[in-house]
């Protein structure tokens, strides 16, 4: 669900013309219609429940192909976040003692079809993603969403607690699936499912002024 409440001065996206007016609220799961009311350049804050998913999940769900019933997590209309956490094991459950982003393109391989295949409505991490992915973000309705880098900190002070964990010891506790317990998590939608990539558009800009810089017509 979509909340547009919280309002701030409207202000121009680095790289880009793209401007963002609000930080939109979103309290998951989402729906498709709440990701296409969504585009590049908006910020937004993200409570509910989020999942986590780096490369051996990503390899995993993509050649053994579970079913939806085989996976604890509900992940139709999930946030999938790649993050390799550091957590603490305690006498009950676990502590989240850092939780950052990882670079999304080393699973763009697989991104596509775990997206089409699971209803996954947004994938949050750093770096952005390839055209690929933009394309099923557009086909499925879906979004990217970039979070801090650097900040994994901080950013585990956003998680109110570790709600389970599926493949720890397959795994191990980086690559594991978890699920976190969110509240006001931190992100800017940089493609969204309407064909558009902050990305893309950076790197485009980015290439047109190292031509100019070294003389390349």
């Amino acid at each position: 669900m979509v909340n547009k409440k919280f309002k701030v001065h409207p202000e121009l996206v680095s790289g880009s013309k793209l401007k963002t007016g609000e930080i939109i609220r979103l309290n998951l799961p989402l729906t498709k219609k709440d990701v296409l009311s969504l585009k590049v350049g908006d910020r937004v804050l993200i409570t509910g429940q989020i999942v986590t998913g780096r490369d051996k999940v990503h390899k995993f769900l993509f050649n053994e192909r579970p079913k939806m019933k085989d996976i604890p997590f509900n992940l139709k209309g999930a946030v999938l976040y790649h993050c390799g956490p550091i957590i603490k094991k305690k006498e009950e459950g676990f502590n989240l003692i850092a939780g950052g982003p990882t670079t999304s393109i080393r699973v763009e391989m697989y991104e596509p079809k775990i997206i089409s295949d699971y209803g996954i409505r947004a994938i949050m991490g750093k770096g952005g993603m390839g055209k690929k992915t933009l394309k099923a973000l557009e086909e499925n309705g879906c979004v990217y969403l970039h979070t801090i880098s650097g900040a994994a900190v901080y950013l585990a002070d956003r998680v109110k607690r570790v709600v389970s964990v599926w493949k720890l010891e397959d795994f191990g506790m980086a690559e594991a699936m978890w699920i976190f317990e969110v509240e006001d998590f931190p992100a800017i939608v940089t493609m969204d499912a309407h064909g558009r990539s902050l990305h893309e558009g950076i790197e485009k800009k980015s290439y047109r002024e190292l031509k100019r810089l070294i003389g390349i017509d």
